[in-house]
């Protein structure tokens, strides 16, 4: 049985007095919930502050980015092992802005989702579509290549952990919301995919919807039978809309 995990990806939103504000606000909305897995993942300057804040909840903490390499001279950028102490759990890898703003690739996704699970981290790593590709039907081979480009060369144990978020990326940000059967069919092409390179992992792999999840769509989403919960954004921002996603089984 995989539990259903809720993520919010605030992007690059809210100074560490917002962020912590913010988790102020959630933690009561939260306390109560049992079977959703919830993640707060805020921008780095707010990673401890959050992570002082949630403790003794049952609000987890990751980070939005990680560079794959230990230590050494790489102005900018953070270490895995700088994310895992600053109290986080988890890691997006791959958000569609990583790749069409700052270069990322099939191959530093697979860098840095190994980093990642050598630091102790849960990476969560992200595939999808433009609308461009969706026009032109190509869909499923842009999302089979980034599966086995970037999630290439796992362990069984690794492959089982990982969370991947299906983002369509003509969806994100935009007010469009692939429709529950669009959403599943993808998602069901995911975990089938991911059954004939890591097998019985498949079953317990978590896949995430991320476009324009909102208290509106989040039932019918989740009912299907693929989709594990939400990579959230604009609706995480704010307490009272992301306990609504949360709470999207009450």
């Amino acid at each position: 049985m995989r539990t259903p995990l809720m993520a919010g990806n605030w992007k690059m939103n809210k100074t560490v007095g917002e962020a912590v504000a913010a988790l102020k606000a959630l933690k009561p909305l939260v306390a109560d919930v049992k079977d959703v897995e919830v993640l707060i993942c805020p921008v780095f300057t707010s990673l401890y502050a959050v992570s002082r804040e949630i403790e003794n909840s049952e609000i987890k903490l990751g980070a939005q980015n990680l560079f794959w390499e230990a230590k050494g001279a790489f102005t900018g950028e953070v270490s895995p092992s700088m994310v895992k102490d600053a109290g986080c759990s988890y890691v997006i890898i791959g958000h569609s802005e990583r790749r069409q703003y700052f270069g990322e690739t099939d191959e530093t996704v697979n860098k840095k989702t190994k980093a990642a699970f050598g630091a102790g981290l849960i990476p969560i790593v992200c595939v999808g579509e433009t609308l461009k590709e969706r026009e032109e039907n190509i869909t499923f081979k842009v999302i089979e290549k980034q599966i086995r480009d970037g999630l290439s060369g796992l362990s069984g144990e690794q492959a089982s952990s990982l969370v991947i978020a299906y983002e369509p990326v003509w969806a994100i940000g935009t007010g469009k919301t692939a429709t529950p059967d669009q959403a599943q069919e993808v998602h069901a092409f995911i975990r089938k995919l991911y059954a004939e390179i890591y097998k019985e992992a498949a079953e317990s792999v978590r896949i995430l919807y991320g476009g324009s999840v909102n208290p509106k769509n989040v039932s019918d989403l989740m009912k299907q039978p693929d989709i594990d919960g939400g990579l959230v954004g604009g609706a995480s921002l704010e307490a009272d809309s992301f306990s609504q996603l949360v709470k999207y089984l009450k």
